[in-house]
């Protein structure tokens, strides 16, 4: 299964998807799991996913732990924890061409509100709210797209809290999935070295990736962050909504 050139490939991937999330905080997990999910089963692929996350969003608050605002991390932390209760206890998948769709045109219909009533992760109530949506979608699609994206890009945080509180917050949510989908796969992949051998080599990858990103954020000002962060939340939105309407057309 993990030839040579797969494993080139998956280092590969694993480093620059890190690498762009180091510096946003973003994009990298949806590049990631579309790769994985070229060459493995759905459960299998999102177990991987979780773990080369965990591993680059853990090291990525690891680097930038001064900054992290752990009140948001909790709240978020108990929000998926909830996600993961409610889908433990019932076998419910909505379509994902629906999926892609709704959470592609969020960030369009987040950034058009006024600031007053914005998604605000600082604000009373949002960041559980925000761990209940993550987790969700983790669960559902492996990934939560730019819809996690708007209830930061207009906090008052600086960019180094922006992107370690975030990545904090996102360990929670990776560490849910890879709990739901383990348990879908068990033994599978337990009882694989192989396996477990090829998801700590892309783990180191992604941990490479992730500190490398670090001097380029340090580059970065405050402005120029949220300037291009809009953007990209914007064209990732863009392209889920791509995908849903191209897949739903396929059907």
């Amino acid at each position: 299964m993990f030839s040579l050139p797969v494993l080139a490939a998956l280092a590969a991937i694993a480093v620059v998807t890190s690498f762009i999330s180091g510096i946003f905080g973003m994009a990298g997990g949806m590049l990631l799991i579309g790769f994985l999910l070229l060459m493995l089963p759905v459960p299998v692929a999102m177990v991987f996913h979780g773990v080369i996350q965990i591993a680059a969003n853990g090291w990525r608050s690891w680097l930038w732990r001064h900054h992290i605002n752990w009140s948001v991390v909790l709240q978020f932390g108990l929000g998926a924890g909830f996600s993961l209760m409610v889908f433990s206890s019932f076998a419910f998948v909505p379509p994902k061409p629906v999926v892609l769709i709704a959470v592609g045109l969020m960030p369009f219909v987040a950034l058009a509100v006024p600031q007053r009533i914005a998604p605000n992760i600082e604000r009373r109530g949002q960041a559980f709210t925000a761990g209940v949506i993550g987790g969700g979608l983790q669960l559902v699609s492996g990934v939560t797209g730019p819809i996690l994206d708007i209830f930061y890009v207009r906090t008052g945080m600086t960019r180094q809290v922006n992107v370690s509180t975030k990545a904090a917050a996102q360990v929670m949510g990776h560490l849910t999935k890879v709990i739901y989908f383990g348990g879908l796969v068990g033994r599978s992949v337990a009882g694989d070295p192989e396996q477990w051998l090829v998801m700590a080599f892309a783990a180191g990858c992604a941990v490479l990736g992730t500190t490398l990103s670090r001097s380029f954020l340090d580059r970065l000002s405050d402005k120029q962050f949220y300037y291009w962060t809009r953007r990209v939340i914007l064209a990732l939105g863009a392209v889920y909504v791509a995908q849903g309407v191209w897949q739903m057309a396929g059907r």
